[in-house]
């Protein structure tokens, strides 16, 4: 495996953070940690907006965002131009956001799964591929709105 990823929390995640960057690094994946590197509290959209440029910047490449919950990581970096990212709390649904809405971040809660299930759907969301066609016109739409253009 090659594909780039770049990962981040809060202090929330700290944890699950780590465990996850060292079970993508035993799977062969490039993996980028953005931090938080400390359990102090931290302010999650800081790191939402490193990962979410950085992976922006670095075409195929895709984004691990960890909190509490998710939520406000996948709030805080849609924001970003060029981020379609999505909180999810199991794998079919992180499958499918690649396949159908072309992901580029994966957002989800470490205080609503346990380290287990994040493995299993961080493996189905890097593991996808998206698959065009037929959904190209709706992410088509979702950039659109993102240019501040109007759908009616």
């Amino acid at each position: 495996m090659s594909k780039k990823v770049y990962i981040g929390c809060d202090h929330a995640a700290l944890h699950m953070k780590n465990d996850i960057v060292g079970y993508l690094n035993d799977k062969g994946y490039d993996v980028e940690d953005m931090g938080t590197y400390t359990p102090d509290k931290v302010d999650y959209p800081v790191y939402a907006e490193k990962v979410g440029r950085a992976v922006v910047a670095d075409k195929g490449s895709l984004g691990i965002l960890i909190c509490g919950t998710g939520i406000g990581m996948s709030m805080a970096v849609n924001k970003i131009r060029g981020v379609r990212a999505a909180a999810v709390s199991e794998v079919y649904s992180a499958i499918l956001t690649r396949k159908h809405n072309d992901a580029n971040v994966l957002c989800f809660g470490a205080r609503v799964i346990g380290i287990e299930t994040a493995k299993m759907i961080v493996d189905g969301f890097l593991e996808a591929e998206y698959e065009g066609e037929r959904h190209a016109k709706r992410v088509g739409m979702i950039a659109a709105l993102e240019e501040g253009s109007s759908l009616s």
